[in-house]
Parts: C-alpha cells; sequence; structure tokens
C-alpha cells in the first residue's frame, strides 16, 4: 500500500538511461541495504513507455495544466469580463465553486489511475525505490543509480546547499538568505529630499513599476521562464540532456541557492582526457530563452573544455523567478559548487555568456576577481536603451523607472569592477541588441560595452584622439574595412605590447591605468586600436546563430 502511495505522489518519470559500462558497479561489491540493483540497456528501451492506464492519466493531467495556465495569464481580462456581465455575484459564484470542487475531485482521481498505472508497471516501480533510496541515504551508489533515470526535477535531491562551504559558515561576510549583494542604481534625482510627502508622491509610480516588471516585464525579458514555452520546448530539453548524459557523460545536480530556490545544473568533466584545456572549466550563462540542454554549452563542450551548464530560476528544473536578484544568487551557488564540490580553483575557471547571461557573467566576475577569464557573446552594457527600444515612447519615463527599480541589468557598471581578461564577441547582424536596425552596427549595444570598459581600464589612451579613432574602427562594415583603417594609423603592435608591459611592470596589474598620459595623440590612437582590437571579436552572424567552437579562444592577456 505504502508503494502504491508513492507511484500516485511520485514524480513522473521521462527516460531511462542508457547505463555507461564505466559506471557500473564492480561483479564482486556486495550490494549495500539501501542500493537497488539499476536496469541494464539491453533489457529496457531507453525511453520511458507508460502503459496505457498511465499514458491517459497522464494526458488528461497534463491537458488540466495548460488550461490551468493560459487561465492564470487571462485571469485578469476575464475577471474584467465578468465584473462587466455581473457574473461576479454571490449567486452566480456559489455554483461556479462547487463545479470548480467538482472538477478538483475528478483530476484527483485521474491522478490516482495514474498512480495505479504506474504501480503494475516494473520500470516505475524500479524507479520509485531507487528515488525513495536516494532520499534516506544519499550515498555514492544511490545518487549514481538515481541518474540513471530523467524525471521531474522538483523531486531530485538537493546536491549542493549555498552555505555548505565550511567558509561561509565562519564568515559574517558572505550571503545572507536575502541574497548576496548587488550594485544599487543611484537615484533618479539626486539632491532631492527623501521626505514623507515624496515618498508620499512616488508611492503611485512605485506601485505601477512594480506590476509593470512583475507581470508583463519579467515575461518580456525572459521569455524562458513562461511555462507554455517550456512545455513547447519539454521534447528538444528532454533530447539535449539525454545527449549532454550519454554521448558527453555529464552529470546532473540540483544545487539550493541561499533565497532557497534549487538550480538545475549540468557538469561535463573532461580532466581525465588528454586535452589540457579539460582542466579549465567554463560556466556557462544561457540568454533569456536558452537552456544549458540547447545553449551555448556545446560550443565550449566542443572545444574540449570541462564545462558546467546552469538555468535561470524559473527556467525547466530551477525554480524562482529570474529577476536580477534571484539571478545572482543563483550565479553564487553554482560557482561555490564549482570550487568547492567540484575541485575547480578559481584560477582554472572561465565565466562564458551569451545576450542576456552577461549579467550573471559580470556579477561573478566582480564578485569572484580571481576568476581566470570572462567572454561575453552577444551582450550589452545596460538594459535601458535596448527596453526603450521595444516600448512606446511615451513609456520612457515608465520603462526607465521599471528597469532601474527591478530589472537592473548593469553589466558595464559590473564588469568594470573587474580585473582579469575580457573577450567581448560582437555579431555584426545582430537584430536583439541594436537599437535601430541590424545593418546599423554602430547601434550594437556591445559597442558601448567594449567602450565603457576600455574607458575604465584606459582613461588617458582613451581620451578625444583614442575615443574617436575606436569609433571609426567599429563603425567598420567588413573585415577588409578593419583593416584598413588598423593600417592607416600604422598600428606597431610590438611597440604597443612593450609600452603596456613596461607600465605594468612598473605600476602593477590593477586598473584603471594612466597610461598614455604623456603620450602623443598618434601613440594614443595605436594604443587605442590596438587595445580595442585584443578586447574584441566579430562573428558575422545573428543574435541566435550557435558560435563555433573553432572560434571559441581565451581573451588576450598581457
Amino acid at each position: 500500500m505504502a508503494k502504491l502511495l508513492s507511484c500516485v505522489l511520485g514524480p513522473r518519470l521521462y527516460k531511462i538511461y542508457r547505463e555507461r559500462d564505466s559506471e557500473r558497479a564492480p561483479s564482486g561489491v556486495p550490494e549495500t541495504p539501501t542500493s537497488v540493483t539499476t536496469p541494464t540497456s539491453s533489457s529496457w528501451e531507453t525511453y520511458y513507455q507508460p502503459r496505457a492506464l498511465e499514458k491517459h492519466a497522464d494526458s488528461i493531467l497534463a491537458l488540466a495544466s495548460v488550461f490551468w495556465s493560459i487561465s492564470y495569464y487571462s485571469s485578469p481580462f476575464a475577471f474584467f469580463y465578468l465584473y462587466r456581465k455581473g457574473y461576479l455575484s454571490l449567486s452566480k459564484v456559489v455554483p461556479f465553486s462547487h463545479y470548480a470542487g467538482t472538477l478538483l475531485l475528478l483530476l484527483a482521481g485521474v491522478a490516482c489511475l495514474r498512480g495505479i498505472g504506474r504501480w503494475t508497471h516494473p520500470q516505475y516501480r524500479q524507479f520509485i525505490t531507487i528515488l525513495e533510496a536516494t532520499h534516506r541515504n544519499q550515498s555514492a551508489e544511490n545518487k549514481r543509480q538515481l541518474a540513471n533515470y530523467n524525471f521531474d526535477f522538483r523531486s531530485w535531491p538537493v546536491d549542493f546547499h549555498w552555505e555548505e562551504p565550511s567558509s561561509r559558515k565562519e564568515s559574517r561576510g558572505g550571503p545572507s538568505r536575502r541574497g548576496v549583494a548587488l550594485l544599487r542604481p543611484e537615484p533618479l534625482h539626486r539632491g532631492t529630499a527623501d521626505t514623507l510627502l515624496n515618498r508620499v508622491k512616488k508611492l503611485p509610480c512605485q506601485i505601477t513599476s512594480y506590476l509593470v516588471a512583475h507581470t508583463l516585464g519579467r515575461r518580456m525579458l525572459y521569455p524562458g521562464s513562461v511555462y507554455l514555452l517550456q512545455k513547447a520546448l519539454m521534447p528538444v530539453l528532454l533530447q539535449g540532456q539525454a545527449r549532454l548524459v550519454e554521448e558527453c557523460n555529464g552529470r546532473r545536480a540540483k544545487l539550493l541557492a541561499c533565497d532557497g530556490n534549487e538550480i538545475d545544473t549540468m557538469f561535463v568533466d573532461r580532466r581525465g582526457t588528454a586535452e589540457p584545456q579539460g582542466q579549465k572549466l567554463v560556466i556557462c550563462c544561457e540568454g533569456n530563452a536558452g537552456f544549458y540542454e540547447v545553449g551555448c554549452v556545446s560550443t565550449p563542450l566542443e572545444a574540449g573544455y570541462s564545462v558546467l551548464g546552469w538555468n535561470h530560476p524559473g527556467f525547466a528544473g530551477s525554480t524562482g523567478v529570474p529577476f536580477p536578484q534571484n539571478e545572482a544568487n543563483a550565479m553564487d551557488v553554482v560557482v561555490q559548487f564549482a570550487i568547492h564540490r567540484l575541485g575547480f580553483q578559481p584560477q582554472d575557471i572561465i565565466i562564458y555568456a551569451w545576450s542576456i547571461g552577461g549579467f550573471t557573467a559580470t556579477w561573478a566576475a566582480m564578485s569572484y576577481p580571481d576568476i581566470s577569464a570572462v567572454i561575453l557573446d552577444a551582450s550589452f552594457d545596460d538594459l535601458v536603451p535596448l527596453a526603450l527600444k521595444v516600448m512606446p515612447d511615451s513609456w520612457r519615463g515608465l520603462v526607465t523607472r521599471t528597469v532601474r527599480q527591478h530589472l537592473n541589468l548593469n553589466n558595464a557598471e559590473q564588469l568594470c569592477r573587474y580585473q582579469g581578461p575580457v573577450l567581448l564577441i560582437r555579431r555584426t547582424k545582430d537584430e536583439i541588441i541594436t537599437t535601430t536596425v541590424p545593418e546599423d552596427i554602430m547601434s550594437n549595444r556591445g559597442n558601448d560595452l567594449l567602450l565603457k570598459l576600455l574607458q575604465h581600464r584606459y582613461p588617458r589612451v582613451m581620451a578625444d584622439e583614442g575615443l574617436r579613432v575606436v569609433r571609426q574602427w567599429l563603425e567598420a562594415s567588413s573585415q577588409l574595412e578593419e583593416a584598413s583603417i588598423y593600417s592607416r594609423w600604422e598600428v606597431e603592435e610590438d611597440w604597443c605590447l612593450s609600452v603596456l608591459r613596461s607600465y605594468q611592470a612598473e605600476h602593477g596589474p590593477d586598473f584603471p591605468w594612466s597610461v598614455g598620459e604623456d603620450m602623443s595623440a598618434d601613440g594614443r590612437r595605436q594604443l587605442a586600436l590596438f587595445l580595442a582590437q585584443k578586447h574584441l571579436q566579430n562573428f558575422e552572424a545573428s543574435h541566435c546563430t550557435p558560435f563555433p567552437a573553432q572560434n571559441f579562444q581565451m581573451p588576450w592577456h598581457l
């Protein structure tokens, strides 16, 4: 009876992975009491095939879930319509509640029938036994057996806790349950006294900004968090997970962040291979509709690096909602997991981000300054210009206030706090992070990210002449035109390197540098072009084109 109840309340099982021979337990090792024999690939199909009762019950419950999601998103319009028609009176609501209660009882009965179908299926009973054993005892053997199954991630046991590192427990400066530290925007009206009257005046605007951010704004910014989109992508995500686990020997793990969100991660370890880059770990930060199953992890993976992918809060197996604070909390526990559980030193970690993932990448670089390098692909400096691009001009004040208070993705500000090597990848046909049209390459916000970084690190070089010549170089529409500008100013790379190395040897590596202070205008132009070329890599493609592994390279450094 207990097993039947477990089947009723248990998670949905999607797939049983092909077991790798290297993972099978040695035949001479006796089973522990909490261990269960796992299925072999020769006995069962890799995709779990539910029987008729479970299959049809699952379809009914999935359909009910979709209808509930549609009702949730359309509820404001539905309530307004019902109110106008007079259907919200007590005499109308009471019969409706009876219908709703009857429907819930029917769905509960369907769930029980699904549980009976699972109970009669030997594969599901085997799975639920392993899952229960793992929850009781998270031994290495039990976790290895559980990793052979792909199921609803909500039931996956937590593998790593944000407080697990001993340094976190002893330190008072670490993150609290309220979250890690973020850079806060400056007040819109500086110098204004924050009196009670001013607070009351601002209250309607603050309420409006809050409602916009938590309804329309968050879903526009992170469409991957919308349930209906995830439902449509489920077959693709399952296929991507299977590829990572079966072909790349990936290991899935659940991390618990300081805000209580559970973060879904996938780790592929290449340290045991002959490729030297396998000793380096690339942590991948996906875009606003990207998932590690089908995202940018494939680029460093094909290039031979060890890779750690993770999903934004509210994406696929991760819980929560993707607001900046939650995003930073998630990134913090991912980096802690890489250092304290996977055993990588910060000097062996590279952060690679695509598009909106640049926010968490730059936060990690700012918060963990010993990280080896940062690579930002198709990213931007600040969210406000891009938000204004897609919203009506009359909403300018509301959009700016909403972004600054609730969705402040200040990538450039965070990146300037990092002292290590940086590479920016600019897509010359990007249709997402341009503020006009893709053909107008100067409206690409990656240009602004580069300029702000160089102006912070080399303020004397990036003064008048240097800034103008870098803008000319950024405006070039082809590699031939870029090379023409580079040669026109007769950039001597050996001279630039010697100047930079001499300054570093004398003054140390910490930015900002005052190099170029007593230099001629021609010298500053040469240095500015040299530095811009070293920090920016052009890629002739649109925003969502996968970045080729052969183009994946480490940032330049002295």
